[in-house]
């Protein structure tokens, strides 16, 4: 049977990890696919390293847009990243009738409405398995393997430089300044870590998994992103203390009212099977209501296992290359006509528990300040630690932990709280999800 051409756009680590494993998985692959699936064209500006990887094996250009517009290619690889040129490539092959792999989750994430909705409209498949953890496959799960379910829940560890930087910070007690150094020195945080460390690659990922699991719109702009840029060490600690763990979570819940979209430090029991996950590893916790728990674990990031992601869904387009469009898996699980016009809700909106620490003036009477406050709030306390000061010193640090309640509450209390004459700084305030099953 006449091979699959395929276009790769960016030969880097993953497009690299993609002819690795397509070359070396051939037999294997072909015998899957009911065909050869072949690159046969390269596109990328270092034509160097496009020759080094691809040389004897497909032709090189440093013509993205040549590529996408060979009437030869059957389907369009995208590895180059961001939102410009790639927006531009996707929706010119989209354009010209070819189907599309990307692991771009920022693109999707901020343009995967437009880009779903012109391959709708052409008859096209966009496949995105390697756009959210790498080589786990969260995608086909929410999108075919439960599709009997309605989800409830989502909670992830979908970004590995910082769930190592939390597990570093734990084990060896050090600072967030210097374990962010070490997995620069790694490799595992780049030269600038800020789409890393404050939550942002996170929250394209949540973005993806929300509009699968709840069928809506992707709404990136809605979510609620905080990283862990501000946790120190001592939170780590006192967290332990209570029984719970630290981990950067993207969490995204069916409410009757609305869709929760947020990412941001999370306290999680000890005992919970996400909590003992530990350095650059991803996991995601999905809650259906016939299934009940499932957990979905492996590496998140890096040439073969993102690769892994890629072939699979070429596997998959090449497949269903030739099936009748209306009989293929929609893109965001559901029918396109039938997305849900459910809201996010703001972050104000949002039930959960919650950590408190505050520093203190050493004195009769501050504990029983504070906790009139939480009461006139209707905030209800679940455990509490109150720290001796250290000799000679005036001030002392209180840890609480607080049954759930809603955001909005929490604000009006931390904000009277930090008013107090009493309270010396700002209240440190990480959310809390228990994660259970149900």
């Amino acid at each position: 049977m006449k091979p699959i051409n395929v276009g790769l756009l960016g030969i880097g680590t993953v497009g690299g990890g993609t002819f690795t494993v397509l070359a070396r998985n051939e037999e294997e692959i072909t015998r899957r696919a009911g065909r050869p699936i072949r690159i046969t064209r390269v596109a990328d500006k270092n034509l160097d390293l496009a020759n080094r990887v691809a040389a004897g094996k497909a032709s090189v250009t440093d013509d993205a847009f040549a590529v996408v517009a060979d009437p030869d290619i059957d389907i369009v690889v995208e590895l180059i990243g961001g939102c410009g040129v790639a927006k531009e490539l996707v929706l010119k092959a989209i354009e010209n009738g070819k189907h599309v792999v990307t692991a771009n989750k920022a693109l999707l994430a901020n343009h995967g409405n437009e880009i779903f909705a012109a391959a709708q409209n052409k008859g096209v498949m966009v496949a995105f398995e390697a756009a959210v953890a790498g080589g786990v496959p969260i995608i086909k799960a929410l999108r075919e393997g439960l599709t009997a379910n309605r989800i409830q829940w989502i909670a992830g560890i979908i970004n590995g430089t910082t769930n190592f930087i939390l597990s570093e910070m734990r084990d060896k007690g050090l600072s967030f300044d210097a374990v962010l150094a070490e997995a620069q020195e790694l490799g595992y945080a780049e030269a600038d870590p800020t789409f890393d460390i404050e939550g942002i690659d996170a929250a394209h990922k949540l973005t993806i998994m929300s509009a699968i699991a709840f069928g809506i719109p992707m709404q990136f702009a809605k979510c609620y992103t905080e990283g862990i840029s501000r946790l120190t060490r001592e939170d780590i600690v006192y967290a332990e203390q209570l029984g719970y763990r630290i981990k950067l979570l993207g969490i995204t819940k069916r409410k009757p009212n609305g869709v929760e979209l947020r990412v941001h430090p999370t306290l999680i029991p000890a005992k919970r099977l996400i909590a003992n996950v530990e350095g650059v590893m991803n996991a995601v916790l999905v809650q259906g209501d016939a299934v009940g728990s499932t957990l979905y674990y492996g590496r998140g990031a890096g040439a073969e296992p993102t690769a892994s992601a890629v072939v699979a869904d070429l596997v998959d387009v090449t497949r269903m290359h030739t099936a009748d469009p209306e009989h293929r898996v929609p893109h965001l699980a559901f029918q396109p006509d039938r997305l849900s016009d459910l809201p996010v809700l703001p972050m104000e909106a949002v039930e959960t528990a919650y950590y408190l620490r505050m520093r203190v003036e050493d004195r009769p009477g501050v504990l029983a300040d504070v906790t009139r406050i939480l009461a006139d709030s209707s905030i209800s306390i679940d455990a509490m630690i109150q720290k001796e000061p250290p000799e000679g010193e005036l001030q002392t640090d209180i840890i609480l932990l607080t049954h759930l309640t809603i955001e909005k509450q929490v604000n009006a209390a931390i904000a009277r709280i930090e008013a107090l004459g009493s309270v010396s700084g700002k209240v440190t305030r990480i959310r809390l999800e228990q994660l259970a099953a149900r």
